[in-house]
C-alpha cells in the first residue's frame, strides 16, 4: 500500500517539525553569539566614525602580538612606531603619565592584566584600545586622552583609587568612546575638558559616547563636560554617586538616555552650571531615577544620529546588565 494511504501519527508530524526547527534554531543562536562577539570586538560611537582620516578604530590590527610582563617591556611597547597587540600578563607597576604612540591594541590576559601607580597618557595619538585591564592607585589620571588626540576606545577595564582622574578627555581631544568600565569607589571618575578657559582648543571638539558603564559608588564626574557637544551617555548604571551623575556645564551639549540612576542625589547638572563652572545644556530621555533627584534640562543639543547609529537598551535591563558584563574579566 502507498505510504500516502496511511494515516500519520500527529506526533510524528509534531517530531518533524522539531527535527527541522532545532537546526535552524540552533543556527540562529549561534550566529547571534558570533555577531555579539564580533560587535564586542569594536567600538560603537564615536570611536567607530569615519573622521580625521581615520575610518574607526582598530588599535594595531595588522601588527604583530607582542606580551608585555613587566615594565620595561610595557613602556617599549607603548612608545613603539609600529602597530602593536600589546597583551599585558600580570601586575605592571608604572609612576606618572606614559605617552601611547598610534595604533596600539592594549589589552589585558585574562583577569591578570593590571596596571598600578601611574597611568597612559595620550598626546596628538590616534587609532587606540585599551581593553580589559585593571588600573589601581595612579598617582594622577590612570588614563588622559589629551592634545587633539582622536579615535581612542576606552573598554572593558576597572578602574579605581586614582588620585586625579579615572578616564579623562582634555585639550581639543575627539571622535572617543567609553565603554563597559567599571569606576569603583572612584572619586573624579571623568573629566571632558580641563578649565573653563579652555573654550580656544576645546569648542567643535570633544564629541565622546559613554556607555554600558557602571559607576558605582563613585563620587562625581560622570561625566563633568566643558564645551564638548555631543556628549553622548547612555545605557550606564549610576548607583550612590555621592556629589552628582552628569554635570554640563561651559554650553556644552550632552544627551542623557536610557540610563538608571539609583540613589543618585543630583543626577543632572546643566542650567544652573556646576561650581565655578557656567551653565550647559542637556536633554535627557527614557531614563529611570531610584531614590534619585530631580534632573536638570536646558536647551537643545546635536543629536547623536546626526554622526552614527545607534539602539539604546531599555532602561529596567540596564542594572543586571552592566553588573554582568562592565569590567576587567569580561570581554569573552
Amino acid at each position: 500500500m502507498p505510504l500516502t494511504a496511511s494515516r500519520p501519527s500527529p506526533w510524528a508530524a509534531v517530531l518533524a517539525a522539531v527535527l527541522i526547527l532545532q537546526p535552524a534554531a540552533a543556527q540562529a543562536h549561534t550566529e547571534a553569539r558570533t555577531a555579539a562577539r564580533t560587535a564586542a570586538d569594536a567600538p560603537t560611537g564615536f570611536a567607530a566614525v569615519n573622521a580625521l582620516g581615520q575610518n574607526g578604530t582598530t588599535g594595531g590590527a595588522g601588527g604583530r602580538t607582542v606580551t608585555a610582563t613587566n615594565a620595561d617591556q610595557f613602556l617599549e611597547y607603548i612608545d613603539s612606531l609600529e602597530p602593536l597587540v600589546i597583551q599585558v600578563s600580570g601586575t605592571i607597576a608604572i609612576t606618572s603619565k606614559q605617552g601611547v604612540r598610534p595604533n596600539k591594541t592594549i589589552v589585558g590576559v585574562g583577569t591578570s592584566g593590571h596596571i598600578t601607580g601611574g597611568g597612559l597618557d595620550f598626546y596628538r595619538s590616534y587609532n587606540v584600545i585599551v581593553r580589559n585591564l585593571r588600573f589601581t592607585n595612579a598617582e594622577d589620571d590612570a588614563v588622559n586622552i589629551g592634545q587633539n588626540s582622536h579615535h581612542i576606545w576606552i573598554d572593558h577595564n576597572t578602574f579605581s583609587g586614582a588620585v586625579d582622574g579615572s578616564v579623562d578627555v582634555v585639550r581639543g581631544a575627539d571622535y572617543v568612546t567609553v565603554s563597559w568600565n567599571h569606576f569603583d569607589h572612584s572619586d573624579k571618575s571623568m573629566l571632558i575638558s580641563h578649565s573653563d578657559g579652555a573654550g580656544g582648543t576645546d569648542i567643535g571638539h570633544l564629541k565622546v559616547t559613554i556607555h554600558h558603564n557602571f559607576f558605582d559608588n563613585s563620587r562625581q564626574r560622570h561625566p563633568r563636560i566643558r564645551f564638548g557637544e555631543p556628549v553622548h551617555i547612555y545605557n550606564n548604571y549610576f548607583l550612590g554617586n555621592e556629589l552628582y551623575g552628569v554635570a554640563s556645564t561651559e554650553n556644552a551639549g550632552a544627551v542623557v538616555e536610557g540610563n538608571y540612576f539609583e540613589n543618585v542625589p543630583h543626577p543632572l547638572y546643566s542650567a544652573s552650571g556646576y561650581a565655578d563652572s557656567g551653565p550647559g545644556r542637556a536633554v535627557q530621555r527614557n531614563n529611570i531615577f531610584v531614590n534619585s533627584g530631580t534632573p536638570e534640562v536646558a536647551g537643545t543639543v546635536t543629536e547623536p544620529r546626526t554622526y552614527y547609529s545607534y539602539t539604546v537598551d531599555a532602561p529596567q535591563t540596564v542594572p543586571s546588565a552592566v553588573r554582568a558584563g562592565a569590567g576587567v574579566g569580561k570581554i569573552g
